[in-house]
């Protein structure tokens, strides 16, 4: 079919995600391969969001291709109540290889049920009811991860379930009245505001405290130093389980295989997805201490998906972590994360409508800001469309991301060399140049 077909068939009967469906305009993909894919009209695009953060490894990774082959070919499922050779070497290999001092994994199928069973497994096993995560975090779509998402994306699903309560996460920049020293004392403040609301909410009946390590689409926001050393002693006080959502910072991303390894903390659950086969099939899981894990020896974990641990899945996931290994990708995240902070602060200096810009590793975004400083476009608001004519002017030039509020994600594929970065930013400063001139 030709791409003009190929889109008035999509529009006509696909409905696409957080999307008014008359205005949404669909780029037709013909082909995709390392950072980079192709429009039906041959145009090429750089990847810099590694589309939902989550092609790591890049687009037509054939290791991981002839995994999934081999799977298929072999046996594509098997339900989970039986144990096959690829269930059990990619826990194995997660737990022995990359968090030895964690204890098991339930597979899900995807991020936001990885935190819908979290959720539970932190109810039975402390025997508490309410849940604490961030405002200005997305921890899933479903029900229950919609819940526990704090940005206005949960709106849709509520009212919502008793017993989630929103804390502000950290974010200096935003901060309306109080000037910090340090990352230190900010981050005692947050701290000390955190466990005031835990002892108001009734310190007895917290079962967790969800963080997206590094918070993710709501801003790429960096925990101040001490902050999560110092939410791991406030659980630890309070016998309050600390969750880890590391569904988009995990894998690499931050130049750790999960972003909590660049703190000194070990959290009671990891939640994770995206990173873990790079968008090439669906698995997501809950890592589990080893005293959760032991809690449900005895215990009946009432938890279930008929494709939890999905073979093809399993497959996908060994040949990927092979990959990160083999292609010294973790390390190369950290390295290239120095060049993206590099070609951030020129982007800064050169241009009044860049305000602060944030990274860890390949994991970054850029913030638009009005003359004054502010957000160009305040609390997903956007009645002039600022952020979709942005969006659309880095697609004119072959630069493809998302926006959230005022920010656009440059997150590209880990695989990403120096030169491509450097080529993809030289987009960015035109259309940083244009946003100067047109829409300040």
């Amino acid at each position: 079919m030709a791409g003009e077909e190929i889109r008035a068939l999509d529009k006509k009967y696909n409905l696409h995600s957080w999307s008014a469906q008359k205005t949404f305009n669909p780029i037709v993909v013909d082909r995709a391969e390392g950072i980079y894919f192709w429009d039906a009209d041959g145009k090429k695009y750089y990847d810099m969001s590694a589309q939902l953060v989550n092609m790591n490894v890049g687009h037509g990774n054939k290791k991981i291709i002839k995994a999934i082959q081999d799977q298929a070919g072999k046996m594509p499922f098997m339900g989970p109540a039986y144990a096959v050779d690829v269930r059990s070497e990619l826990a194995r290999k997660v737990i022995e290889e990359i968090v030895p001092f964690m204890g098991k994994i339930f597979f899900t199928n995807a991020g936001a049920e990885a935190n819908e069973n979290a959720i539970k497994m932190a109810r039975m096993v402390t025997g508490k009811n309410k849940i604490f995560s961030g405002y200005r975090s997305y921890h899933g779509a479903t029900y229950g991860a919609a819940n526990l998402t704090g940005e206005p994306r949960r709106f849709p699903s509520e009212p919502g379930i008793a017993g989630f309560i929103k804390f502000f996460n950290p974010y200096i920049e935003r901060e309306p009245v109080i000037k910090f020293e340090s990352e230190e004392q900010y981050a005692q403040y947050c701290l000390a505001k955190l466990e005031e609301q835990i002892i108001w909410e009734g310190q007895d009946d917290v079962a967790a405290i969800f963080l997206e390590t590094v918070v993710g689409s709501n801003g790429c926001l960096i925990p101040p130093k001490g902050y999560l050393e110092g939410v791991r002693a406030i659980c630890d006080k309070y016998g309050i389980m600390m969750v880890c959502d590391e569904v988009m910072a995990g894998w690499g991303r931050t130049g750790e295989w999960f972003a909590f390894m660049n703190w000194d903390i070990k959290p009671d659950m990891i939640t994770f997805a995206k990173g873990i086969t790079c968008g090439y099939s669906p698995i997501g899981g809950v890592i589990v201490s080893k005293a959760i894990a032991e809690h449900f020896e005895e215990n009946v974990l009432f938890c279930g998906l008929t494709y939890s641990a999905h073979l093809i899945g399993c497959a996908a996931g060994i040949a990927t972590i092979d990959v990160y290994k083999e292609e010294n990708l973790i390390n190369h995240s950290k390295e290239m994360g120095k060049v993206l902070r590099a070609e951030m602060d020129k982007l800064m200096k050169n241009h009044p409508s860049v305000g602060p810009c944030r990274n860890i590793g390949l994991f970054g975004m850029v913030e638009f800001v009005d003359k004054n400083g502010g957000p160009i476009v305040p609390y997903a608001k956007d009645p002039k469309g600022i952020m979709k004519q942005i969006i659309g002017k880095l697609r004119e030039y072959g630069f493809t991301t998302y926006s959230h509020e005022n920010m656009i994600s440059v997150s590209p594929p880990l695989i990403i060399t120096e030169q491509e970065l450097k080529e993809a930013f030289e987009i960015l400063d035109k259309v940083a140049t244009w946003v100067d001139g047109n829409l300040l």
